[in-house]
């Protein structure tokens, strides 16, 4: 059902209603039988545009919310002309003569009836719509708390994440470090290779100069010294 629907009751509460406004003047007019026949025929026309009432009301629950106000407005002010009129149909009802009186106040007692009725259907209505304000109401309260949750995932995840990065790093770190320590090693053994090769060259430089001398006196005790 849709909004169609209810422009079609709309039409024939209308219809009812402009049949029903006529009948306040209509029984000023009239006594007796004429009169009791009158006032039953306002009750079967004021029970029917109820009932259409209560069908616009039933189709407020599928409307979507950007109709639904303007709608339960149109529908609040039927029910106050339904009630408006009923209180004028009383009133010419009470001023009628006193042969028509017991008629008039039984159908006094049933237009309270039907009033509190209308009344009882009126709070229904906002009843109806403030449910339907307190479901919006849930449903946004919903997506908060899932764009939370989301929020919070994210957050979650992007924390992971740089735990992880900080992982690499010092992974990292410790690479620099150990590689740090190998270059340290590296430089110590250079140095001591460099010394060792030093002391090398000069024992050898050493042990040369010993076989030079060892020569020349060699070479001196066999040629020179007779």
């Amino acid at each position: 059902m849709s909004s169609e629907e209810f422009e079609k009751l709309q039409e024939i509460f209308k219809s009812l209603y402009d049949e029903l406004k006529l009948m306040p003047d209509r029984l000023l007019k009239c006594q007796g039988e004429e009169k009791k026949r009158l006032v039953r025929t306002f009750d079967e026309r004021h029970g029917e545009a109820v009932e259409v009432l209560q069908g616009m009301e039933q189709e407020l629950i599928g409307v979507p919310s950007s109709y639904r106000n303007a709608m339960s407005t149109r529908l609040r002010l039927f029910r106050r002309d339904l009630g408006k009129l009923q209180r004028e149909v009383k009133s010419s009802d009470l001023s009628s003569t006193s042969s028509t009186r017991p008629a008039e106040g039984a159908y006094g007692i049933y237009s309270s009836q039907n009033e509190h009725s209308t009344q009882l259907q009126s709070q229904r209505a906002l009843l109806i719509q403030g449910h339907e304000h307190l479901n919006n109401a849930s449903q946004s309260i919903e997506r908060s708390q899932r764009i939370a949750a989301e929020t919070d995932q994210i957050g979650v995840d992007i924390i992971e994440e740089l735990g992880e990065q900080r992982e690499q790093l010092d992974r990292t770190r410790d690479r620099l470090v150990n590689t740090g320590e190998n270059l340290s090693r590296s430089r110590k053994i250079l140095r001591a290779m460099s010394r060792r090769l030093m002391t090398n060259k000069l024992l050898l430089s050493v042990i040369i100069l010993m076989e030079l001398v060892i020569l020349g006196a060699v070479v001196y005790l066999k040629f020179f010294r007779k």
